[in-house]
């Protein structure tokens, strides 16, 4: 297994996007706090849909596991029907919030502006913000992954202080293989990981850009998350589908292949 730097301790964070009711979420974690109780080489988080927020808080109380809302709004309070702000997610008990995810930009109209602000405002209210990024296939395939990659995290990041920057994660999911059943291959991923690292270098500073974590997500299964985790510049996984079982989320989270 890679060394693992002790400033880049891996996360393995899942996105459940809009699956589970909250008895459902009470059962998941009836039988993945069991599966993952002994797990300290990563940090484990999940996101669950808004309605199913307490009682994720509630049922991974005193586990390793860490609760992630999908989204939220950057303003604090407001006249905007159906949203939910920063203070209301770290009210419940949340840690994490994803934000910018591709989804998001292609139903939802999220824009690289909008992304900064949610970023801004995760940090604001003390939640720790994974911001994501990635290209299109026919982005990929004409040349333009690291022009795409560099504008993502650009305009997501601008108005971070060194210090606001310290506190993000970053994931790189390439929408090619987002519930397509294609991966990148570890090859692939590592090479935009670093395209990632060396621009947030560029605005942040090397030391600061070195102790940045960067996930990768698109299709993670149990069967390809230790090849793509061999790789020195990637940093855990976001996880779709295959986060939806305990299971094998706790054999992606025990990506080393070491007893539970």
């Amino acid at each position: 297994m890679r060394e693992v730097d002790f400033q880049r301790k891996p996360v393995m964070a899942g996105n459940w996007k809009m699956f589970k009711t909250s008895a459902e979420t009470r059962q998941f974690f009836k039988v993945f706090n069991t599966l993952v109780a002994r797990v300290d080489h990563c940090e484990i988080v999940i996101a669950a849909p808004f309605v199913s927020l307490v009682v994720a808080v509630e049922e991974t109380a005193g586990s390793p596991v860490r609760i992630a809302a999908q989204n939220m709004h950057w303003e604090a309070q407001g006249a905007f029907t159906g949203e939910i702000s920063g203070p209301m997610v770290h009210a419940v008990g949340c840690n994490y919030v994803i934000v910018g995810h591709s989804e998001r930009r292609q139903y939802f109209g999220e824009t690289d502006e909008t992304v900064r602000k949610r970023t801004a405002a995760a940090l604001e209210h003390g939640l720790t913000p994974i911001v994501c990024v990635g290209e299109r296939l026919e982005e990929r395939e004409t040349g333009m992954t690291e022009d795409v990659l560099t504008q993502q995290l650009t305009g997501a990041l601008r108005s971070l202080t060194v210090e606001q920057f310290s506190r993000i994660i970053v994931a790189y999911e390439p929408v090619w293989a987002i519930g397509t059943g294609r991966t990148a291959t570890p090859a692939i991923a590592a090479e935009a990981h670093e395209v990632l690292r060396i621009q947030a270098a560029k605005q942040f500073g090397e030391d600061s850009a070195a102790g940045l974590r960067i996930l990768y997500g698109g299709s993670v299964k149990p069967d390809n998350v230790s090849g793509l985790m061999a790789e020195s510049g990637v940093d855990g996984a976001l996880v779709g589908g295959a986060s939806l079982d305990p299971q094998s989320m706790a054999l992606i989270v025990n990506y080393s292949g070491e007893s539970f």
